[in-house]
């Protein structure tokens, strides 16, 4: 049974970081790569970056770029993203996703399709306020 479950969300000033976690169980990580993704109120769901299965190749949004890293240990079955000098318009639900299989990180438009990934997990709460 495939599982994915993002921690690390929480209150945190603008300017401040977080480091967010997606530790993932039911396949092999390694083979796999993967998303973060957010949604804000009112708004549709957005990718914000992408990892290759190895961790050699890395994406970014324009929103994020910059600011935001992301990264994988397989060996913990984690991928991570490390959100530094964040804003208000931060504030949203993170998530994490599995590419479908045979797909690889990439862009379409500047976008990351969330159509291209499966397998969601709950979401963590980020909220960027003074």
């Amino acid at each position: 049974q495939v599982q994915v479950v993002e921690s690390g969300g929480g209150l945190v000033q603008p300017g401040g970081s977080l480091r967010l976690s997606c530790l993932v169980s039911g396949f092999t990580l390694e083979d796999y790569d993967i998303g973060w993704f957010r949604q804000a109120p009112g708004k549709e769901r957005e990718g914000m970056s992408c990892i290759s299965s190895s961790g050699a190749g890395t994406l970014y949004t324009d929103s994020v770029k910059g600011r935001f890293i992301i990264s994988r240990d397989n060996a913990k079955n984690t991928v991570y993203l490390e959100m530094n000098s964040l804003k208000p318009e931060d504030t949203a639900v993170y998530y994490c996703a599995r590419r479908k299989a045979g797909g690889q990180c990439a862009m379409i438009g500047g976008r990351i399709p969330v159509g291209w990934y499966e397998y969601w997990g709950q979401g963590t709460q980020v909220t960027v306020s003074s």
